[in-house]
């Protein structure tokens, strides 16, 4: 299966447009969904970004619900209430919303980064604290990792 992977910079040009990677161009065609599949993310200063895999994904959470209940209601305006399709033309390039834009924080450069079944968009010094973060995070956890493994009696640890 194809994913997203990577991280790319690009500048957004004068009227808006940015060059989508080719890479997830490619990923996005063999998915189905005619453009990109965006929203801001729930948890980041980030939009979260895809193709049909991740509406599938979505809907299946949704669905997962119980009918009727606020916390379906909520979810399906979360993610389905904030949400755009992007077109990408014929050059690759597609626009972002400016709502969307300023969730993000996104002016004049975006850093397109893969996360497997999706991608998120940044603005790039954003997405360089967010790296940081992330790798400590993961440093630690790989030495939890680790231990873990060496303690049941599986495969050696990763090195530390």
């Amino acid at each position: 299966m194809d994913q997203f992977v990577s991280s790319f910079t690009n500048r957004i040009d004068a009227k808006g447009r940015v060059s989508v990677p080719a890479s997830f161009r490619t990923v996005l065609a063999k998915d189905g969904l005619e453009g990109i599949y965006c929203y801001p993310s729930l948890d980041a200063p980030a939009l979260d970004a895809g193709g049909q895999r991740l509406v599938d994904k979505i809907n299946s959470l949704v669905e997962d619900l119980a009918p009727y209940s606020d916390e379906r209601d909520q979810l399906a305006t979360a993610l389905f209430g904030t949400s755009e399709i992007l077109s990408i033309d014929q050059d690759g390039r597609t626009i972002l919303p400016e709502r969307q834009r300023e969730h993000a924080g996104i002016t004049s450069h975006i850093t397109f980064v893969g996360l497997g079944e999706k991608f998120q968009l940044w603005e790039p010094k954003r997405f360089e604290v967010h790296l940081a973060e992330a790798r400590d995070k993961v440093r630690g956890l790989r030495k939890l990792l680790g231990a873990g493994r060496r303690e049941s009696g599986g495969a050696e640890g990763t090195r530390e």
